[in-house]
């Protein structure tokens, strides 16, 4: 069963969107999340909600969400596949659904290495593509991965990532398709500061026709100064900047 978000209206007709990642808290203070989402909401037709992104702990992308379809936000539920494994994240899934929210981005995650705590343990039960299945036998059959009908599937409006910009090259457009088939309804891209790379990439993802079965949202993000592009090329996973 499809959802019905905001999002996806916006996109199926045909019109330019726009997106945002909001910086989850380090705070148990829901105004922390309020004050942050206001000054999105009036640019952007939805929010994503990150999951511990960088492997790094923040307050969770079902508490933020909660948060923000109570206050009347549009958000995207990031799932990260790095720190829950099947049965967690089918459960988490249902209980966003339930509370309102209809997109979700399905993300592997960045390893725990990345982060500032590289002690935890990784789980990585499912990877990006395998989550997005996953998704789809929840909204499409209505059932569990263990085959357990659910009384009320979700609906939901299904969102992979991809980075064009890392090596190999030639291969990107293929895995975009790959995660197409598996489900992604819209897919995100890691910021772009290198457009030759970007337009290489898209000729190849036309030629594959896929740009006519996903929509494809370009990240894009404003650099304060050399010393910020040089510690996100240092630090920020999948980050390219020339």
């Amino acid at each position: 069963m499809k959802s019905a978000s905001r999002l996806e209206r916006v996109l199926r007709s045909g019109r330019f969107a726009v997106t945002a990642e909001l910086n989850p808290p380090d705070s148990a203070d829901p105004h922390a999340v309020y004050d942050r989402a206001l000054v999105l909401a009036s640019v952007c037709d939805a929010i994503n909600a990150t999951d511990a992104s960088g492997a790094n702990v923040h307050m969770s992308s079902v508490g933020v969400c909660a948060l923000l379809t109570r206050a009347g936000y549009e958000p995207v539920m990031q799932v990260s596949c790095r720190d829950k494994n099947r049965i967690a994240i089918q459960g988490d899934l249902l209980g966003a659904a339930a509370m309102g929210v209809r997109n979700v981005l399905c993300l592997t995650g960045d390893g725990v290495q990345a982060g500032d705590q590289p002690e935890a343990k990784s789980v990585f039960d499912l990877d990006s593509t395998s989550l997005l299945r996953t998704c789809c036998i929840l909204r499409d059959k209505g059932q569990f991965l263990s085959g357990r009908k659910l009384e009320s599937p979700p609906k939901l409006f299904l969102g992979a990532a991809e980075n064009p910009f890392a090596p190999p090259y030639d291969f990107r457009p293929l895995r975009l398709g790959k995660k197409i088939e598996a489900g992604a309804d819209f897919i995100q891209t890691q910021y772009c500061f290198d457009l030759p790379r970007l337009r290489d990439f898209m000729t190849k993802v036309r030629d594959l026709g896929l740009h006519e079965r996903a929509f494809i949202l370009i990240g894009v993000g404003p650099l304060r100064s050399a010393k910020t592009a040089e510690w996100m090329r240092t630090h920020v996973p999948g980050v390219h900047i020339p």
